[in-house]
């Protein structure tokens, strides 16, 4: 496969995975509306790291699943957006405006789960999601600092 195919690879994963994602946060895992099940309150937590440190504390109370989905999957499931992002947006590269871009999209689609009742808003499930994407940018990044250095020796 040469290189002129790699870009357009690149965006067909970013717009395949982000509709997986889109469809698991707002219609998958059994979801339901809320309001449609007599539930007219908000679910919401903007304490950080009240759910995490939950998790922690009480991890014998949940199933393993559970508290592994919950801690490690809000971690590893957005890892792919901390590659594609910065490989996709030039102005990703920067870390601040892939934060920013990253961020407030990320708000924005908690924020809706909350409205829509699909889900609930949760600081917490923002900072694993960050944590996740940023881990996965900064290796990028030495992936592609490693590989621009290799140009110029071998150059």
């Amino acid at each position: 496969m040469g290189i002129k195919y790699i870009r357009p690879l690149m965006w067909l994963l970013f717009i395949g995975y982000t509709s997986c994602l889109l469809y698991w946060m707002f219609l998958g895992f059994g979801r339901q509306n809320l309001r449609a099940l007599g539930h007219f309150d908000y679910n919401y937590n903007i304490v950080p790291f009240r759910t995490i440190g939950m998790y922690i504390r009480h991890a014998g109370s949940f199933p393993m699943r559970t508290w592994a989905i919950n801690l490690f999957g809000n971690i590893v499931v957005f890892m792919p957006f901390g590659i594609l992002l910065p490989f996709l947006f030039g102005m990703a590269r920067r870390y601040r405006a892939f934060l920013l871009l990253f961020g407030c999209t990320l708000v924005g689609l908690e924020v809706m789960q909350m409205l829509l009742r699909v889900g609930s808003l949760d600081v917490d499930d923002v900072i694993l999601n960050v944590l996740g994407a940023s881990l996965a940018y900064g290796l990028f990044m030495i992936f592609k600092r490693g590989c621009a250095s290799n140009r110029v020796e071998m150059g």
